[in-house]
């Protein structure tokens, strides 16, 4: 059976640092309260001038070059981000022309936090039929060109990266094995941008009123995904007959280290076989999972069982069940 998996991973995380301690001087907060509540310690912040594109070819370079292959060789770009270097045309296209990949065709993939995972799936499905031979995933977000610095229930949570993975195909036993993905717009109550789209474009009324931010009801998201994350997770182990010990590692999103600790507990998951970073990336929303594999890549051998899960606005979530390959 032709399947697709990760052959390398690359990253890419600027350089500037935003701690709590500098959050204290911008909101009422104390770095306790948000250790606490959140787990996170520092997150990154890339700079004015540069946006999602710039990271993404960054993580993508990597990845190329870890795996020793010329960008000519992709044939599909997908890159996850709820922040597009424009509204159009594609930040995929802006970066597949950068790092040189002339024959590939992309898009962009917005499922809020669930994106690259939604992508991930794609790709994967495009190869297996063969209808693709190489896949570059990118996950990469500038979140802080949407968060508001006044709202403390916001900005102490989400910092900007980028993560890559390189997908080819394989007729052994690894690589994207199955996948289970859900969503509900509902939830769109809880988590989203007010205005910059269609309904409410931009405008002066607009930009006054801030509602060009993340928008959160901290609450109703946490329930929904602790509770959506783990059942996901349990159903697609349980169709293939998997327990928490076949498991090398449970890779959550990175939203708040409770949901994760949560969502790993309901199952059954110790927490040294659960990935985190969110102590010093924050919530980078597309980011989340590959920059979890790329800092976990060295504790990885050849036939692992991963379980990838994912919970994003609107609401969208998902799992997928991944056997490293290399």
């Amino acid at each position: 059976m032709r399947r697709a998996v990760i052959t390398a991973v690359g990253a890419y995380l600027p350089e500037k640092r935003l701690t709590n301690a500098d959050l204290e001087k911008l909101v009422e907060t104390s770095d306790e309260w948000i250790v606490e509540r959140t787990g996170i310690r520092e997150r990154r912040i890339l700079g004015r001038g540069k946006g999602s594109a710039y990271m993404a070819i960054k993580a993508a370079e990597e990845a190329l070059r870890k795996r020793g292959l010329p960008a000519e060789e992709i044939d599909l770009v997908i890159v996850a981000t709820v922040t597009p270097e424009h509204p159009f045309p594609a930040t995929a296209n802006i970066v597949a022309n950068a790092i040189g990949a002339h024959r590939a065709w992309g898009f962009d993939l917005e499922a809020a936090c669930s994106s690259f995972l939604y992508g991930l799936s794609i790709a994967a499905d495009s190869i297996a039929a063969g209808r693709v031979e190489r896949a570059l995933v990118i996950g990469s977000d500038k979140m802080s060109s949407i968060i508001d610095y006044r709202d403390r229930a916001t900005c102490v949570l989400f910092g900007d990266g980028a993560g890559a993975v390189l997908l080819e195909p394989t007729t052994e036993d690894v690589g994207v094995m199955d996948y289970l993905h859900q969503a509900d717009g509902s939830g769109c109550a809880y988590l989203h941008m007010k205005a910059g789209g269609s309904v409410l474009p931009p405008s002066v009324r607009t930009v006054r009123e801030r509602l060009h931010y993340v928008y959160q009801e901290g609450r109703q998201v946490f329930k929904h995904a602790v509770v959506q994350m783990a059942a996901v997770s349990e159903a697609l182990m349980q169709k293939h007959g998997l327990t928490a010990e076949d498991i090398a590692f449970f890779v959550p999103h990175q939203a708040n280290r409770r949901i994760i600790e949560a969502a790993a507990e309901r199952l059954r998951f110790p927490m040294e076989k659960v990935m985190i970073n969110i102590e010093r990336y924050g919530n980078t929303t597309s980011a989340t999972l590959p920059l979890c594999l790329y800092d976990y890549e060295s504790q990885l051998k050849k036939g692992d069982n991963l379980i990838l899960a994912t919970f994003g606005g609107g609401f969208t979530w998902g799992a997928l069940w991944l056997r490293w390959g290399y």
